[in-house]
């Protein structure tokens, strides 16, 4: 049987989740896939999801700080696919982060810069596709 939902009080851990993760910027909590995305000028570096136990906060890491969410204790966002276990690129908010502004924000500067790092990385790769099919078109005309 599915958990029920309370949309108030997840709306309000959303909002507060907001608020922390706010010293990046502005902070737009938008539902998905039965959680939130957190974002701040449309890169989503924090979600929030529950996988057992409640909702948690799950910040973005990437290969560059995933050690420093692993030495603080964080967990890794994992979930059970069709198949096997499968993680993303997520790690929880540490415990003593979770009670300030101030305490959050050496986490949300990192998480957001795994974020601008990942769109980088995205943008890269859609301009070599661009660049190829252009190559290829000029080809073809000759």
């Amino acid at each position: 049987m599915p958990a029920i939902v309370n949309p108030a009080k997840n709306r309000q851990f959303a909002d507060y989740c907001c608020d922390l993760l706010s010293t990046q910027g502005r902070c737009v909590a938008k539902r998905m896939f039965g959680g939130w995305g957190i974002s701040v000028e449309g890169l989503t570096f924090a979600i929030i999801a529950d996988l057992g136990g409640g909702d948690k906060l799950w910040l973005k890491a990437d290969e560059f700080c995933r050690s420093r969410f692993e030495a603080a204790g964080c967990e890794r966002f994992m979930y059970v696919g069709k198949s096997k276990t499968a993680s993303m690129g997520y790690y929880t908010a540490p415990d003593e982060a979770m009670d300030s502004q101030d305490a959050m924000l050496p986490w949300a500067r990192l998480s957001l810069e795994c974020a601008i790092r990942a769109n980088a990385a995205k943008a890269t790769v859609k301009r070599a596709g661009v660049k190829k099919r252009a190559e290829r078109a000029d080809q073809k005309s000759r």
